[in-house]
């Protein structure tokens, strides 16, 4: 029975998921200022490089297949209503920080931000989004590098003494939106998993040994910014369909964390 199971799971992940070869996938899409529907969809954000990271795309990484597997893992496993084109995909989008439709945008995910500079409007931008209500949730990037390069940016839009990070412990209610997530999953992406063999997860060794969930909070307490670090939670959903084993070591977390997140974003 469990041979059976791995099989049917892996074949439905093979069916549905983004391949491979669509690495660089479509063209990226401004969302529409006016929302045409009142479904969710996912909006990444753009961003200048201005330095680099081993395996890192900047705000490309894991774009475009972790959007739309999300989205469409979100509309298989709950009763979300997701935004569809006329071809029935799910809409996805890429906003910068001065684009007038990062308003339309209540969900803005962005990866590997320890490569990420933001200019003066840039930053009062994203702060204006963020106390209006917006919600931005950062993920891939590793190591203490990556976290200096991500503090002096976001420091320069929230000020750390007035909004400081801080961890999110599991008992927080983003851990139990729909399942009951029990640790900060640490997930690589699927090239460094193939490169070792499995042996590793952390992949600048012990400068990122422990994943961890942090967050900067507004005065009512709720979460404007979510940020995983030393770990990859999307590659598990771009990633999906590419190897079987992946699948069943990460996938099953990497949702778990997902739909969570989005649930709760969506309600508070």
């Amino acid at each position: 029975m469990r041979a059976a199971r791995r099989a049917a799971l892996g074949a439905l992940a093979l069916a549905s998921a983004v391949s491979a070869q669509d690495w660089w996938g479509p063209e990226p899409r401004l969302p529409p200022e006016k929302p045409t529907d009142r479904a969710f969809t996912f909006c990444r954000l753009r961003y200048d490089v201005v330095r680099r990271e081993p395996g890192g795309r900047g705000w490309r990484t894991d774009f475009p297949g972790a959007e739309i597997n999300l989205m469409t893992r979100l509309a298989d496993l709950t009763k979300v209503a997701i935004s569809r084109d006329v071809n029935g995909d799910p809409n996805h989008y890429v906003v910068r920080l001065t684009d007038a439709a990062l308003f339309a945008c209540p969900f803005v995910m962005a990866a590997d931000v320890g490569t990420m500079g933001l200019s003066p409007e840039e930053a009062a931008e994203l702060r204006t989004y963020l106390l209006k209500g917006g919600f931005l949730w950062v993920d891939d990037f590793w190591g203490t590098a990556a976290w200096e390069r991500w503090s002096r940016e976001i420091a320069n839009v929230l000020s750390p003494d007035e909004y400081p990070t801080v961890d999110v412990p599991l008992s927080d209610p983003i851990f139990s939106a729909l399942y009951n997530v029990e640790r900060v999953p640490q997930i690589t992406s699927i090239q460094f998993w193939r490169r070792w063999g499995g042996a590793t997860t952390s992949e600048r060794g012990a400068d990122s040994d422990v994943p961890h969930a942090r967050a900067i909070r507004d005065a009512a307490g709720r979460i404007m910014i979510l940020i995983t670090h030393n770990t990859d939670i999307a590659d598990a959903w771009e990633r999906e369909g590419e190897d079987e084993e992946y699948f069943f070591q990460f996938a099953h977390d990497g949702y778990a964390v997902g739909i969570n997140v989005v649930l709760h974003a969506m309600t508070h």
